[in-house]
C-alpha cells in the first residue's frame, strides 16, 4: 500500500502498549478503527449533532424548519445505512440516532410554537 496511513498504523500497532493489550489492539486495528474513514466521518459528524443540541436553547423562531428536516432525514437514513455497510459501523449508528433525535426535538419545538409551517 502507498501512503503514510499504513506505515503509521503498523508503527502504532507495534507499540508495546498496543501489542500487549489485545482489546486495545482489536479496537485500533479494526476495520472501523481510527485508521479508516469509518471512524473519522462519524467522529466529525458529532460536531453537527452537538451544535444542533446546543441550538435547543435558541429561540424557536431562529430555528430553520428545512434545516431540521434535513438533519432528521440524514439521521434516519444513515442510521439504517450504518448496518448495511461493511464493516457494520456502530459509531455511525449512534451519531445518527442522536442527529435524528435532535432534529426531531427541534421540529417538535417548532410544532409546539405553531411555527412549523410558517
Amino acid at each position: 500500500m502507498l501512503g503514510i496511513v499504513p506505515r503509521l498504523r503498523a508503527t502504532v500497532m507495534s507499540q508495546p502498549l498496543i501489542k500487549n493489550n489485545p482489546r486495545l489492539a482489536n479496537m485500533i486495528g479494526s476495520d472501523a478503527g481510527p485508521f479508516t474513514i469509518h471512524f473519522w466521518a462519524p467522529t466529525f459528524k458529532w460536531c453537527i449533532t452537538i451544535a444542533n443540541i446546543a441550538d435547543l436553547s435558541r429561540p424557536v423562531d431562529k430555528v430553520s424548519t428545512p434545516q431540521q428536516v434535513a438533519v432528521t432525514a440524514t439521521g434516519l437514513i444513515w442510521s439504517r445505512y450504518s448496518f448495511v455497510i461493511t464493516p457494520v459501523n456502530y459509531t455511525l449508528f449512534s451519531v445518527n440516532v442522536f442527529m435524528a433525535g435532535s432534529g426531531l426535538a427541534q421540529l417538535w419545538r417548532k410544532w409546539e410554537a405553531g411555527q412549523l409551517f410558517a
